[in-house]
């Protein structure tokens, strides 16, 4: 259902405001490159600083400008569940394929909690849910045991978006999960390592700036053509690696956008744009693969 490549697509601003224009544009390069879908409002989208309304009419714009090419699976997670609920119903109604829900953040739920929250999401939809751990953003993260019983629990949770930075992982997933389940990189760097273990796909912050070679490099993967895979991986490792690494998601990729025209660099506090040499490793990143 979620193999591929789907690009954690960033949010512009213009003047304070969504600049739609530019985020049609955004979704119409990704849709030519020929992504499997965006993931619109993640933390890649900057979902805590938008109001609801925002984030609604983040989602219902991607939709309307989708129309149905690839899918669209929205970030609705919250760290209080009936905002999750009341999210992931509003995007259900706005034509959505799927629902992204991001572990609780900030309030450290346990296990427990973690799987009472994910099942009251799934039991208020019919949308299929891929589940998000990341617990460098939410400190806990999903277990292997937890997902495994979410999986058994509920039909519509099908599938589960690791950003935790280990691939073995992907190991332990598979061992909890029942067949068909579907895992996906958080971690673009890993990305391919990971699909070696078993995971089908990516959720990509690079596919927002690169996302012809990323969905290049894990269909050749699904394919079975490793070397084809491994080689576009080597070209871009360098990108990969660096970029992130400059400063938080989503501020250096937003950067990147901006440079390459796509965009403004305009990003919301508490966040702050990149400048000096920051924003000049950006440009120097991108100018080494011929993208500005």
């Amino acid at each position: 259902m979620f193999a591929g490549t789907h690009t954690a697509i960033i949010t512009p601003f213009r003047d304070g405001q969504v600049d739609e224009e530019a985020f049609r544009q955004l979704i119409e390069k990704q849709i030519e490159a020929g992504v499997e879908g965006i993931v619109p409002v993640g933390t890649t989208g900057e979902s805590p600083t938008l109001d609801p309304e925002e984030h609604l009419e983040v989602i219902r714009i991607a939709v309307d400008a989708v129309k149905g090419r690839i899918k669209v699976i929205a970030g609705t997670g919250a760290n209080s569940t009936s905002e999750a609920i009341e999210l992931t119903e509003a995007a259900e109604k706005l034509g959505v394929d799927g629902s992204l829900q991001v572990t609780p953040y900030y309030n450290k739920p346990s296990q427990e909690g973690l799987y009472r929250h994910f099942k009251a999401v799934a039991e208020s939809t019919t949308l299929p849910i891929m589940l998000y751990s990341v617990p460098g953003r939410s400190v806990v993260e999903i277990a292997p045991e937890t997902a495994g019983r979410l999986a058994a629990d509920c039909d519509n949770i099908v599938a589960i978006k690791e950003a935790g930075g280990k691939v073995e992982r992907v190991d332990e997933l598979k061992a909890a999960l029942p067949e068909g389940f579907e895992i996906l990189s958080g971690d673009d760097p890993i990305t391919l390592e990971m699909m070696k273990r078993g995971a089908c796909g990516a959720v990509s912050v690079a596919s927002n700036i690169i996302p012809g070679p990323v969905s290049e490099m894990i269909r050749a993967m699904n394919a079975g053509d490793v070397a084809k895979a491994e080689e576009l991986q080597e070209k871009y490792s360098c990108l990969l690696n660096d970029l992130m690494a400059i400063d938080t998601n989503p501020v250096p990729v937003k950067a990147a956008a901006a440079l390459m025209g796509y965009c403004t660099e305009e990003i919301r506090l508490p966040m702050v744009a990149l400048e000096g040499d920051k924003l000049e490793q950006v440009r120097v990143l991108l100018s080494d693969y011929n993208l500005i």
